[in-house]
């Protein structure tokens, strides 16, 4: 018999950078009672993002940030040919970093899907559930974790 359950997570964030998730996730997993099924994880926020990565080796996320922040840098756009003027962005309401991290959570991903069994959540041996937070100042996040299993 298939059962649901529906959790609200809050996360205070530190500022810009990762989160692991999974030891959390774990535990709320374990109150559920359910051995098999689906997690539907989604984060309720337009300026950070959900990822699945190495949890073993930290300079993995260095990486991963400079990426995205080198794809969608702080200060504005170029045309995609890297020549003509720098076009700075206009929604800044919260800060110089308000709009790229909209742009950064666009794309990336707000929410994921995972499958557990006997009551554990199937991921690989070096990875982890990660919030991505693209604001440098702190922030409290609101998540929703979806278990369907029984």
């Amino acid at each position: 018999m298939l059962r649901q359950h529906l959790d609200r997570l809050e996360l205070s964030t530190s500022g810009e950078g990762f989160h692991d998730l999974s030891g959390q996730l774990r535990d709320c997993l374990t109150a559920t009672g359910l051995q098999q099924g689906v997690l539907h994880l989604s984060v309720l926020h337009s300026s950070c993002s959900l990822t699945v990565n190495e949890n073993a080796d930290p300079r993995v996320l260095q990486d991963l940030a400079a990426y995205l922040q080198a794809l969608v840098p702080e200060e504005g756009v170029r045309p995609i040919s890297g020549g003509g003027p720098l076009r700075a962005w206009v929604h800044d309401d919260e800060g110089s970093d308000d709009m790229p991290a909209h742009i950064r959570t666009a794309l990336t991903a707000t929410s994921l899907s995972f499958s557990f069994e006997r009551g554990r959540l199937l991921l690989g041996t070096w990875q982890a559930i990660y919030l991505w937070e693209h604001r440098r100042r702190p922030h409290r996040r609101q998540l929703c974790a979806h278990w369907i299993g029984s």
